[in-house]
């Protein structure tokens, strides 16, 4: 396992490949997961790219720190280690907080972008009401308490019926997650607008969900695909809010077709 000291807090990472040479993909993951969420997408990529993912503050292995957090703080956590890792010109794949956190690194550090694979993600994710709400419910009675209504917008229903032993496994890694991680990434959540920075996108984008998303509907990401000048928009069938665990091939094969148009304008530019 890989640890590093970034802004005061320990960060757990993972970098397959040499970032010399490849393309470098970096993973971001969402609210109340760790990055083995990808496991099934990087398996399949590893070889033919460069691949960093990590488990942000207050998730996974990584260190709490002071909550509640900002999504600046999320932000120069992942501009950090990037830097560390001497990592540039990456393409980011952010899912749901994770695709906040990529345009949130775009805006204050597009040295460190090429290109933002926006998966299950929003400009504006929820309104105060729903995360104060949340946020208020969690620290009452704990994650467990309103799992059900999580995992329900997290997967379908044909694999919350089927994928039985998986999606008990899912359920812990949510629960498991510290409260103060929870809460803290849903008060950056509440408090992060990037209606007006989806404007001033100015590298290749795409914006991908599944079509029974019930955090992050697909109104919501067709809504911020239309914000991004030139972006493009994707919706990959029968998954949820977490496609690189329901439909993992579709995925990638998503991800390299959008990284495979990133080739073409290159040709062409020049």
């Amino acid at each position: 396992m890989q640890f590093a000291n970034i802004n005061g807090i320990t960060l757990h990472y993972q970098l397959i490949g040499a970032p010399e040479g490849k393309p470098v993909i970096v993973f971001s993951n969402s609210l109340g997961t760790d990055f083995r969420i990808w496991r099934d997408v990087i398996v399949r990529l590893a070889g033919d790219f460069a691949i960093v993912t990590y488990d942000k503050r207050g998730h996974g292995l990584s260190d709490i720190g002071s909550s509640p957090y900002r999504m600046d703080d999320h932000v120069a956590d992942l501009a950090g280690l990037l830097d560390l890792l001497n990592v540039k010109d990456a393409i980011i794949c952010g899912l749901s907080v994770g695709g906040l956190i990529a345009q949130g690194l775009y805006a204050s550090r597009p040295d460190l972008v090429r290109a933002l694979i926006l998966c299950d993600t929003g400009h504006k994710i929820g309104t105060d009401d729903l995360w104060n709400s949340r946020i208020s419910a969690i620290e009452e009675n704990g994650i467990a308490a309103i799992s059900d209504a999580i995992l329900e917008r997290w997967f379908t229903q044909k694999y919350r019926d089927e994928e039985t032993e998986a999606f008990a496994g899912y359920r812990n890694m949510l629960c498991r997650t510290p409260v103060a991680g929870y809460t803290g990434t849903a008060c950056a959540i509440r408090d992060t607008d990037f209606t007006e920075g989806a404007k001033r996108i100015a590298v290749p984008s795409i914006g991908i969900v599944g079509d029974q998303d019930g955090a992050t509907p697909p109104a919501l990401v067709e809504e911020m695909a239309k914000l991004i000048p030139g972006a493009r928009y994707q919706v990959v069938p029968n998954a949820g809010h977490l496609p690189c665990i329901e439909q993992p091939v579709v995925l990638t094969d998503v991800i390299r077709a959008f990284i495979d148009t990133l080739s073409e304008d290159n040709a062409t530019a020049h």
